[in-house]
């Protein structure tokens, strides 16, 4: 396997991605990753498709596809905001998730359907308390909803895979919290960092001040609102 990714291969899966999708003809859809095509032909029968794959072996097969337009490069180093589309249907190479996702969240879109690893994609639509939840989900809540639509078996992948797949909807929301991102960011990550620490004490050791609301309890006890009002309470005190 080259370049560490795993490619779909059962046409059901694809089918049911595209209908998740409510692809449009005037749609047009973003693929990172398109791989053998399996996904892209069944899209690109509907409406136009901007596939984006980094393999140099998949490229001439994919500019045979009509209606794709494919741009032969790493997502990670496309700049989205230059390309002209409105909804992202992809299954996404698994050794990126984290930085295409939030990279994927920085552009304009209106749905996204996306193939994770099952445990990626748990950590994403995690609830509070659970062994899931992170600095991920609440990072990634900060910009969008996530919806985890199905489990994909291992056997629908070439080289199959060790581990389950998930399909996931992601609508995004702009930004849901009145507070600045950076510093929601970094309070985020100073209390997860500490997770086994009370807030207050998380704040203290990044450097941050101890008195601030809910300073009594952990991370993983305290929703994404709850996280956003210590970072505006931060804020507004002026205190970072």
């Amino acid at each position: 396997m080259r370049l560490g990714q795993n490619f779909l291969i059962d046409e059901r899966v694809a089918s049911r991605q595209v209908k998740y999708a409510n692809l449009k003809k005037d749609d047009v859809i973003l693929e990172i990753g398109a791989g053998y095509g399996i996904l892209t032909k069944k899209m690109a029968k509907i409406a136009k498709v901007i596939a984006i794959e980094i393999d140099e072996r998949f490229i001439e097969s994919l500019e045979k596809i009509p209606n794709v337009d494919v741009i032969h490069a790493d997502a990670l180093k496309i700049d989205f905001n230059e390309l002209d589309f409105n909804k992202i249907v992809s299954n996404l190479p698994y050794q990126i998730s984290s930085p295409i996702t939030f990279k994927i969240l920085e552009s304009e879109f209106e749905l996204a359907i996306l193939m994770y690893q099952k445990e990626f994609a748990a950590r994403l639509t995690a609830r509070p308390g659970s062994k899931d939840y992170s600095r991920l989900t609440v990072m990634a809540h900060y910009k969008a909803d996530f919806e985890l639509l199905e489990e994909v078996p291992p056997e629908a992948f070439r080289p199959i895979p060790k581990v389950a797949s998930c399909i996931v909807k992601v609508k995004p929301i702009g930004r849901r919290f009145d507070v600045d991102e950076k510093i929601f960011e970094r309070v985020t990550k100073a209390i997860f960092m500490h997770r086994r620490k009370k807030i207050k004490n998380a704040l203290a050791l990044e450097g941050m001040p101890s008195h601030v609301p809910y300073g009594d309890y952990r991370a993983e006890q305290l929703s994404p609102e709850q996280i956003a009002y210590i970072a505006k309470f931060v804020s507004e005190h002026g205190l970072v």
